[in-house]
Protein backbone atom coordinates (compact mmCIF):
# COMPACT_ATOMS: atom_id res chain seq x y z
CA UNK A 1 0.00 0.00 0.00
CA UNK A 2 2.65 2.39 1.05
CA UNK A 3 4.77 1.42 -2.32
CA UNK A 4 1.44 2.32 -4.54
CA UNK A 5 0.99 5.87 -2.48
CA UNK A 6 4.49 6.57 -3.26
CA UNK A 7 4.26 5.85 -7.16
CA UNK A 8 0.98 7.67 -7.14
CA UNK A 9 2.67 10.83 -5.25
CA UNK A 10 5.54 10.18 -7.73
CA UNK A 11 3.16 10.38 -10.84
CA UNK A 12 1.08 13.57 -9.98
CA UNK A 13 4.47 15.33 -9.10
CA UNK A 14 5.83 14.25 -12.50
CA UNK A 15 2.51 15.70 -14.32
CA UNK A 16 3.10 18.77 -11.81
CA UNK A 17 6.15 19.19 -13.59
CA UNK A 18 5.57 18.45 -16.84
CA UNK A 19 8.08 15.42 -17.00
CA UNK A 20 7.72 13.56 -19.55
CA UNK A 21 5.29 10.07 -19.69
CA UNK A 22 2.45 9.00 -20.70
CA UNK A 23 0.79 12.12 -19.66
CA UNK A 24 2.92 13.85 -22.01
CA UNK A 25 1.88 11.85 -25.14
CA UNK A 26 -1.57 11.88 -24.15
CA UNK A 27 -1.24 16.43 -24.11
CA UNK A 28 0.69 15.50 -27.43
CA UNK A 29 -1.69 13.91 -28.90
CA UNK A 30 -4.45 15.85 -30.99
CA UNK A 31 -7.50 15.37 -33.56
CA UNK A 32 -8.30 17.79 -35.99
CA UNK A 33 -11.47 18.53 -37.69
CA UNK A 34 -11.11 18.85 -41.23
CA UNK A 35 -13.91 20.10 -43.38
CA UNK A 36 -14.95 20.96 -47.26
CA UNK A 37 -17.86 20.94 -49.50
CA UNK A 38 -16.51 18.57 -52.25
CA UNK A 39 -18.30 15.17 -52.13
CA UNK A 40 -17.44 12.24 -50.35
CA UNK A 41 -16.97 10.64 -54.25
CA UNK A 42 -14.77 13.61 -55.98
CA UNK A 43 -11.88 13.21 -57.24
CA UNK A 44 -10.38 16.06 -54.72
CA UNK A 45 -11.72 14.67 -51.57
CA UNK A 46 -10.28 10.87 -52.53
CA UNK A 47 -7.07 12.07 -54.27
CA UNK A 48 -6.39 15.21 -52.68
CA UNK A 49 -7.95 15.60 -49.28
CA UNK A 50 -7.69 11.97 -48.29
CA UNK A 51 -4.27 11.25 -49.05
CA UNK A 52 -2.90 14.35 -47.62
CA UNK A 53 -4.71 13.68 -43.43
CA UNK A 54 -3.24 9.85 -44.33
CA UNK A 55 0.37 11.59 -44.74
CA UNK A 56 0.22 13.85 -41.83
CA UNK A 57 -1.68 11.33 -39.22
CA UNK A 58 1.56 8.87 -40.46
CA UNK A 59 4.03 11.45 -40.18
CA UNK A 60 3.05 12.35 -36.89
CA UNK A 61 3.29 8.85 -35.68
CA UNK A 62 -0.76 8.92 -35.11
CA UNK A 63 -0.13 12.37 -32.93
CA UNK A 64 -2.26 13.71 -35.37
CA UNK A 65 -5.48 12.33 -36.13
CA UNK A 66 -8.36 13.80 -38.62
CA UNK A 67 -12.47 13.81 -38.52
CA UNK A 68 -12.55 14.27 -42.22
CA UNK A 69 -16.03 15.72 -43.02
CA UNK A 70 -17.03 16.38 -46.61
CA UNK A 71 -19.81 17.70 -48.36
CA UNK A 72 -20.94 20.27 -45.38
CA UNK A 73 -21.36 17.73 -42.88
CA UNK A 74 -20.90 19.82 -40.10
CA UNK A 75 -23.05 22.63 -41.48
CA UNK A 76 -23.15 25.76 -42.84
CA UNK A 77 -22.42 26.64 -46.62
CA UNK A 78 -19.56 26.23 -48.41
CA UNK A 79 -19.29 30.90 -48.83
CA UNK A 80 -18.98 30.15 -44.44
CA UNK A 81 -16.19 27.87 -44.53
CA UNK A 82 -13.36 30.61 -44.05
CA UNK A 83 -14.93 32.02 -41.78
CA UNK A 84 -15.22 28.39 -39.69
CA UNK A 85 -11.72 27.82 -39.66
CA UNK A 86 -11.35 31.80 -38.91
CA UNK A 87 -13.20 31.36 -35.89
CA UNK A 88 -12.42 27.42 -34.45
CA UNK A 89 -15.39 26.01 -35.22
CA UNK A 90 -13.56 23.40 -36.87
CA UNK A 91 -10.04 23.03 -37.38
CA UNK A 92 -9.03 22.66 -41.11
CA UNK A 93 -10.79 23.76 -44.09
CA UNK A 94 -10.14 23.43 -48.21
CA UNK A 95 -12.31 26.06 -50.07
CA UNK A 96 -12.60 28.67 -52.60
CA UNK A 97 -11.67 32.37 -51.80
CA UNK A 98 -13.62 33.82 -54.51
CA UNK A 99 -16.92 31.91 -52.46
CA UNK A 100 -16.31 35.50 -50.62
CA UNK A 101 -16.47 37.69 -53.19
CA UNK A 102 -14.03 40.99 -52.81
CA UNK A 103 -12.53 39.89 -49.49
CA UNK A 104 -9.13 38.57 -50.65
CA UNK A 105 -8.50 40.83 -53.76
CA UNK A 106 -4.82 40.27 -54.32
CA UNK A 107 -4.95 36.46 -55.16
CA UNK A 108 -7.80 36.85 -57.55
CA UNK A 109 -4.60 37.74 -60.18
CA UNK A 110 -4.67 34.37 -60.71
CA UNK A 111 -8.62 33.94 -61.86
CA UNK A 112 -8.00 36.35 -64.80
CA UNK A 113 -8.36 35.44 -68.01
CA UNK A 114 -5.82 33.25 -69.87
CA UNK A 115 -3.00 33.74 -67.06
CA UNK A 116 -2.36 29.69 -66.50
CA UNK A 117 -2.09 26.39 -68.23
CA UNK A 118 0.03 24.58 -65.91
CA UNK A 119 -1.56 24.37 -62.48
CA UNK A 120 1.08 22.76 -60.37
CA UNK A 121 3.28 25.60 -61.48
CA UNK A 122 0.70 27.86 -61.06
CA UNK A 123 0.15 26.70 -57.72
CA UNK A 124 3.73 26.99 -56.53
CA UNK A 125 3.76 30.56 -58.09
CA UNK A 126 0.44 31.37 -56.44
CA UNK A 127 1.86 30.61 -53.11
CA UNK A 128 5.14 32.42 -53.49
CA UNK A 129 3.44 35.67 -54.66
CA UNK A 130 1.37 35.67 -51.18
CA UNK A 131 4.72 35.19 -49.41
CA UNK A 132 6.14 37.71 -50.98
CA UNK A 133 3.70 40.48 -51.81
CA UNK A 134 -0.03 38.89 -50.27
CA UNK A 135 1.27 38.13 -46.72
CA UNK A 136 -1.78 39.85 -44.87
CA UNK A 137 -4.22 37.95 -47.30
CA UNK A 138 -4.93 35.00 -45.19
CA UNK A 139 -3.91 37.27 -41.57
CA UNK A 140 -6.69 35.59 -40.00
CA UNK A 141 -5.94 31.64 -40.50
CA UNK A 142 -2.67 29.40 -40.55
CA UNK A 143 -2.29 29.00 -44.62
CA UNK A 144 -0.94 25.16 -45.16
CA UNK A 145 -1.46 25.31 -49.29
CA UNK A 146 -2.29 27.37 -52.10
CA UNK A 147 -3.51 25.94 -55.23
CA UNK A 148 -5.67 26.50 -58.43
CA UNK A 149 -6.95 23.31 -60.79
CA UNK A 150 -6.26 22.39 -64.49
CA UNK A 151 -7.76 24.92 -67.35
CA UNK A 152 -11.41 25.62 -67.37
CA UNK A 153 -14.17 26.10 -70.30
CA UNK A 154 -17.38 25.70 -71.01
CA UNK A 155 -20.22 22.99 -70.90
CA UNK A 156 -23.84 23.57 -71.75
CA UNK A 157 -26.79 21.78 -72.53
CA UNK A 158 -28.00 23.07 -75.80
CA UNK A 159 -25.75 25.15 -77.94
CA UNK A 160 -22.44 24.25 -78.55
CA UNK A 161 -19.61 27.18 -78.24
CA UNK A 162 -17.20 27.76 -81.04
CA UNK A 163 -16.65 31.77 -80.91
CA UNK A 164 -17.86 33.93 -78.40
CA UNK A 165 -20.89 35.01 -80.41
CA UNK A 166 -22.32 31.76 -79.53
CA UNK A 167 -22.27 33.22 -75.55
CA UNK A 168 -24.86 35.71 -76.30
CA UNK A 169 -27.47 35.28 -73.95
CA UNK A 170 -26.67 32.40 -72.31
CA UNK A 171 -26.91 31.79 -69.11
CA UNK A 172 -23.66 30.29 -67.57
CA UNK A 173 -22.40 29.50 -63.66
CA UNK A 174 -19.07 31.33 -62.71
CA UNK A 175 -16.97 30.41 -59.36
CA UNK A 176 -16.01 33.52 -58.26
CA UNK A 177 -15.96 37.32 -59.58
CA UNK A 178 -13.44 37.40 -61.84
CA UNK A 179 -14.95 35.03 -64.07
CA UNK A 180 -18.35 35.86 -64.01
CA UNK A 181 -16.99 39.45 -65.32
CA UNK A 182 -15.39 37.42 -68.18
CA UNK A 183 -18.30 35.90 -68.93
CA UNK A 184 -20.32 38.62 -69.19
CA UNK A 185 -17.69 40.48 -71.25
CA UNK A 186 -17.82 37.17 -73.17
CA UNK A 187 -21.53 37.65 -73.79
CA UNK A 188 -23.07 35.26 -71.47
CA UNK A 189 -25.55 36.29 -68.84
CA UNK A 190 -22.64 35.43 -65.60
CA UNK A 191 -24.70 33.35 -62.93
CA UNK A 192 -22.34 32.89 -59.51
CA UNK A 193 -22.48 29.96 -57.78
CA UNK A 194 -20.81 27.32 -55.21
CA UNK A 195 -19.89 24.09 -57.25
CA UNK A 196 -22.80 21.85 -55.44
CA UNK A 197 -25.48 23.89 -56.50
CA UNK A 198 -24.91 22.83 -60.29
CA UNK A 199 -26.58 19.87 -60.76
CA UNK A 200 -29.60 21.30 -59.66
CA UNK A 201 -29.44 24.56 -61.41
CA UNK A 202 -28.87 22.88 -65.07
CA UNK A 203 -31.62 20.25 -64.37
CA UNK A 204 -34.07 23.13 -63.71
CA UNK A 205 -32.97 25.15 -66.60
CA UNK A 206 -31.45 27.81 -64.14
CA UNK A 207 -28.69 27.57 -65.95
CA UNK A 208 -27.90 26.91 -69.53
CA UNK A 209 -23.89 25.63 -68.92
CA UNK A 210 -21.60 26.20 -66.60
CA UNK A 211 -17.56 26.84 -66.80
CA UNK A 212 -15.66 23.67 -64.46
CA UNK A 213 -12.47 21.98 -65.50
CA UNK A 214 -12.78 18.37 -66.27
CA UNK A 215 -11.58 17.28 -63.24
CA UNK A 216 -14.96 17.93 -61.39
CA UNK A 217 -16.88 16.94 -63.95
CA UNK A 218 -18.46 13.34 -62.39
CA UNK A 219 -18.59 14.74 -58.83
CA UNK A 220 -21.06 17.02 -60.29
CA UNK A 221 -23.07 15.02 -63.07
CA UNK A 222 -22.21 17.29 -65.70
CA UNK A 223 -21.46 14.41 -68.14
CA UNK A 224 -25.28 13.44 -67.60
CA UNK A 225 -26.65 17.07 -67.98
CA UNK A 226 -24.83 18.83 -70.22
CA UNK A 227 -24.32 17.73 -74.57
CA UNK A 228 -21.72 20.09 -75.62
CA UNK A 229 -18.10 20.48 -73.82
CA UNK A 230 -15.65 23.58 -75.59
CA UNK A 231 -11.98 23.35 -74.39
CA UNK A 232 -8.85 25.26 -75.28
CA UNK A 233 -5.96 24.09 -77.54
CA UNK A 234 -3.22 24.47 -74.67
CA UNK A 235 -1.16 26.66 -77.12
CA UNK A 236 -3.96 29.06 -76.65
CA UNK A 237 -4.15 29.47 -73.31
CA UNK A 238 -6.27 28.48 -70.80
CA UNK A 239 -9.50 30.36 -69.94
CA UNK A 240 -9.30 30.45 -66.32
CA UNK A 241 -8.34 28.59 -63.42
CA UNK A 242 -10.15 29.15 -59.67
CA UNK A 243 -7.97 30.00 -56.72
CA UNK A 244 -8.00 27.78 -53.31
CA UNK A 245 -6.83 27.86 -50.13
CA UNK A 246 -6.28 24.73 -47.60
CA UNK A 247 -6.44 26.46 -44.05
CA UNK A 248 -5.75 26.15 -40.25
CA UNK A 249 -7.43 27.74 -37.12
CA UNK A 250 -5.24 29.94 -36.10
CA UNK A 251 -5.27 28.89 -32.67
CA UNK A 252 -5.32 25.70 -33.04
CA UNK A 253 -2.24 25.62 -34.85
CA UNK A 254 -0.05 27.87 -32.14
CA UNK A 255 -1.40 24.97 -29.58
CA UNK A 256 0.67 22.08 -30.74
CA UNK A 257 3.68 20.75 -29.80
CA UNK A 258 6.79 22.23 -31.15
CA UNK A 259 7.19 18.51 -32.97
CA UNK A 260 3.51 18.32 -34.02
CA UNK A 261 3.66 21.99 -35.93
CA UNK A 262 6.79 20.51 -37.16
CA UNK A 263 4.52 17.38 -39.19
CA UNK A 264 1.81 20.47 -40.29
CA UNK A 265 5.49 22.43 -41.58
CA UNK A 266 6.12 19.76 -43.60
CA UNK A 267 3.12 18.81 -45.14
CA UNK A 268 2.74 23.04 -45.71
CA UNK A 269 4.01 25.35 -48.29
CA UNK A 270 5.24 25.58 -51.59
CA UNK A 271 5.80 22.09 -52.56
CA UNK A 272 2.33 21.21 -50.52
CA UNK A 273 0.57 23.66 -52.84
CA UNK A 274 2.33 22.38 -56.30
CA UNK A 275 1.28 18.92 -55.38
CA UNK A 276 -2.21 19.87 -54.44
CA UNK A 277 -2.24 21.68 -58.39
CA UNK A 278 -0.88 18.77 -60.27
CA UNK A 279 -2.98 16.23 -58.61
CA UNK A 280 -6.13 18.25 -59.43
CA UNK A 281 -5.10 18.86 -63.47
CA UNK A 282 -4.54 15.08 -63.31
CA UNK A 283 -7.42 14.30 -62.62
CA UNK A 284 -8.92 16.45 -65.72
CA UNK A 285 -7.64 12.87 -67.61
CA UNK A 286 -10.41 11.04 -66.25
CA UNK A 287 -12.85 13.08 -65.77
CA UNK A 288 -12.56 13.93 -69.44
CA UNK A 289 -12.74 10.19 -70.39
CA UNK A 290 -16.11 9.98 -68.59
CA UNK A 291 -17.67 12.68 -70.64
CA UNK A 292 -16.25 10.71 -73.95
CA UNK A 293 -17.73 7.55 -72.93
CA UNK A 294 -21.02 9.21 -72.80
CA UNK A 295 -20.72 10.18 -76.52
CA UNK A 296 -20.83 13.77 -75.71
CA UNK A 297 -19.61 16.68 -78.30
CA UNK A 298 -16.11 18.00 -77.84
CA UNK A 299 -15.00 20.72 -79.32
CA UNK A 300 -11.64 22.22 -79.23
CA UNK A 301 -11.21 26.04 -79.83
CA UNK A 302 -7.72 26.06 -81.78
CA UNK A 303 -5.46 28.47 -80.57
CA UNK A 304 -5.92 30.86 -83.69
CA UNK A 305 -9.53 31.43 -82.44
CA UNK A 306 -8.94 31.80 -78.99
CA UNK A 307 -7.76 35.15 -79.47
CA UNK A 308 -11.44 36.64 -79.73
CA UNK A 309 -11.64 34.86 -76.52
CA UNK A 310 -8.74 37.29 -75.15
CA UNK A 311 -9.75 40.26 -76.54
CA UNK A 312 -12.62 40.00 -75.44
CA UNK A 313 -12.10 39.40 -71.85
CA UNK A 314 -9.03 41.63 -71.44
CA UNK A 315 -11.11 44.04 -69.88
CA UNK A 316 -11.17 41.95 -67.08
CA UNK A 317 -7.23 42.07 -66.31
CA UNK A 318 -7.48 46.27 -66.46
CA UNK A 319 -10.06 46.71 -64.46
CA UNK A 320 -8.93 44.22 -61.45
CA UNK A 321 -5.43 46.53 -61.78
CA UNK A 322 -7.64 49.69 -61.63
CA UNK A 323 -9.62 48.17 -58.43
CA UNK A 324 -6.21 47.53 -57.29
CA UNK A 325 -4.86 50.92 -57.36
CA UNK A 326 -8.20 51.97 -55.63
CA UNK A 327 -7.25 50.00 -52.41
CA UNK A 328 -4.04 51.32 -52.23
CA UNK A 329 -1.98 48.63 -54.30
CA UNK A 330 0.20 48.48 -57.21
CA UNK A 331 -1.76 46.70 -59.33
CA UNK A 332 0.43 46.87 -62.44
CA UNK A 333 3.36 45.59 -59.72
CA UNK A 334 0.78 42.49 -58.20
CA UNK A 335 -0.42 41.57 -62.22
CA UNK A 336 3.83 41.54 -63.51
CA UNK A 337 4.88 39.88 -59.71
CA UNK A 338 2.19 36.67 -60.63
CA UNK A 339 2.95 36.43 -64.22
CA UNK A 340 6.60 36.50 -63.49
CA UNK A 341 6.63 33.78 -61.17
CA UNK A 342 4.14 31.31 -63.47
CA UNK A 343 6.94 31.86 -65.82
CA UNK A 344 9.55 31.09 -63.00
CA UNK A 345 7.69 27.77 -62.35
CA UNK A 346 6.40 26.62 -65.32
CA UNK A 347 10.19 26.18 -66.83
CA UNK A 348 10.95 23.77 -64.09
CA UNK A 349 7.64 22.25 -63.72
CA UNK A 350 6.51 19.57 -66.01
CA UNK A 351 4.35 20.45 -68.46
CA UNK A 352 0.36 18.33 -67.76
CA UNK A 353 -0.59 15.47 -69.32
CA UNK A 354 -3.33 15.93 -71.93
CA UNK A 355 -6.58 15.23 -70.65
Amino acid sequence: MIQRRTLLKSSAAAVALGAPGLSGLAQQAVTLKFHTFMSPQSNVWLGMHKPWMGKVEKDSGGKIKFEAYPAMQLGGTPVQLYDQAKDGVVDVVWTLPGNTAGRFPRIEVFELPFIMNNAEATSKAYWEYVQTVAQDEFKDTHPIALQVHGPGFFHTKDKLIKHPDDLRGMKLRGPTRQITKMLGYLGAIPVGMPLPQIPDALSKGTIDGCVIPWEVVPSVKVHELTKYHSEFDPAGGALYTTTFVMTMNKAKYESLSPELKKVIDANSGMETSGWLGKVQQGNDIPGRKVTVDRGATIYTIPAKDAQEFKTRSHKVETEWVEDMNKRGFDGKKLLETAKALIEKHGKTTPAPKKA
